[in-house]
């Protein structure tokens, strides 16, 4: 197949973010002028995004399988894993940091009123509650069976029995290279069907933002503008700043030009304001990019539970927001106890609905109970919120599998360049590369580009 034909093939997906665009559009005028409908239709987002989860654990099952099972030795596979989890530690404090910095600058929650929201905590109290803390977080990572980890819809299950299965193909050797085979066809029946359900995009990104502009209201937004615009400006700070920075002088290459290359997965998470809903797309993509396979089915799914920089920054300005408008400001010796807290007991609510309004809630109940009626004040604006929080975590995990690729040296320099200068673009229809190196996990060559 010519590159022509590749290309017209591959710009037919332009249609689909084009109407994303336009559905998130309508949304917001429908949630806006016929809330009633609006309200209604909230329902398409939520089957949306649950089919985009179904999806989840045979992707990283898959990749994680493949990259291990090809690799011959096992300790190239904890040193990555070990600089990861180093890392995210570090950039989580520093995204910790940045946002008590902001929330103490601004103060946006002074001289609000939160009365009127008091009952509306108690539900995320209860999530909270339910989360089960750190321990039953560890616990929950192994599951009851093995195939209930690929049915349970918790990515650690699946990501701790896929390394098991990894590590065993590979004690295997020869002998596994046919399960190998098997797990490979799969995994491009898996993409094939990711691709069929993205174009059902624009019906869930409609559904998504009519309902929460229908319950929220615009006026919600314009009374907590100061709170979302310096949220927002913080993790864009957080994304150029911070993670551009460390992006070049680790590998060279432009956080500007990652970012266009990840364009239509933040439009994706934008539009169902989950960053789970990119999480295939991000791994195919990295490994199209020129990280080893090994490292991305590391790095990418244990940076979904451990590397939430976009939730740390969220948590420490909710906090000081919150403890302003209640008129029961934070000291510094609270607030650095109460938000180490919130860091470990995110990882404990990872999988709950609303996981950073329970974590709020459960740091408050625990450290400071009297504060716990003003998160009601942000009940209203968390969704629109949570866009920015999902897009930090996103561009978080994203650099992170590039700079441990880089470290470990599991990563293709040259091919990195040409991939961001779009000179290899990526397949996507596929969303495989059928060239990748079976033995290495390393992308195809520059001259072979997928048809």
């Amino acid at each position: 197949m010519s590159e022509t034909t590749t290309r017209q093939r591959r710009d037919r997906t332009h249609w689909l973010y084009l109407a994303v665009i336009a559905a998130v559009v309508a949304g917001v005028l429908v949630g806006w002028l016929a809330p009633g409908f609006g309200k209604s239709v909230g329902e398409l987002g939520t089957i949306f995004v649950n089919l985009i989860k179904m999806m989840i654990a045979p992707v990283i099952f898959c990749t994680i399988v493949l990259g291990i099972g090809s690799v011959r030795a096992a300790a190239k596979v904890g040193k990555v894993g070990g600089l990861a989890i180093g890392y995210f530690l570090v950039m989580s404090t520093v995204a910790l940091g940045i946002g008590l910095l902001v929330g103490n600058l601004l103060h946006p929650g002074s001289g609000l009123n939160v009365a009127a929201h008091a009952k509306e905590i108690t539900k995320y109290a209860t999530d909270a509650k339910a989360a089960g803390g750190t321990w039953q977080f560890l616990e929950d990572i192994v599951p009851t069976s093995l195939l209930s980890s690929l049915t349970s819809g918790k990515v650690l299950q699946a990501l701790f029995v896929a390394l098991l299965v990894g590590f065993g193909l590979q004690a295997m050797g020869s002998a596994g290279e046919p399960i190998l085979r098997g797990v490979a066809s799969v995994q491009k029946l898996v993409f094939r069907i990711l691709t069929m359900i993205l174009w059902l995009a624009p019906i869930g990104a409609f559904g998504a933002m009519a309902n929460v502009v229908a319950r929220t209201g615009l006026d919600a937004v314009k009374q907590l503008a100061l709170l979302m615009v310096a949220f927002y400006l913080t993790c864009i700070v957080f994304i150029f700043g911070v993670l551009g920075i460390l992006l070049r002088a680790v590998t060279g290459n432009s956080i500007f030009k990652l970012v266009r290359y990840l364009a239509r997965e933040y439009l994706l998470i934008f539009a169902t304001s989950s960053s789970e809903s990119a999480l295939p797309r991000l791994i195919a993509k990295m490994e199209h990019v020129g990280v080893d396979r090994t490292t991305v089915g590391v790095v990418v799914p244990t940076g979904y539970s451990f590397n939430l920089d976009g939730t740390a920054i969220y948590l420490t300005m909710a906090t000081l927001f919150v403890a302003d408008a209640m008129g029961k400001p934070l000291s510094w010796h609270e607030q650095i106890g109460l938000l180490l807290f919130m860091i470990v007991a995110s990882k404990g609510a990872a999988g709950v609905t609303g996981a950073g309004l329970a974590t709020l809630a459960g740091g408050l109940q625990s450290h400071r109970p009297e504060l716990l009626d003003g998160v009601g004040l942000i009940v209203g604006i968390d969704r629109f919120m949570s866009e920015a929080r999902a897009l930090t975590n996103f561009s978080g995990n994203a650099v992170a599998t590039l700079l441990v690729g880089t470290w470990t040296k599991t990563i293709d320099p040259a091919r990195v360049t040409a991939v961001l200068n779009r000179e290899i673009p990526f397949d996507e229809s596929t969303m495989v590369d059928d060239h990748a190196g079976a033995e290495t996990g390393k992308p195809a060559d520059k001259d072979l580009v997928p048809a």
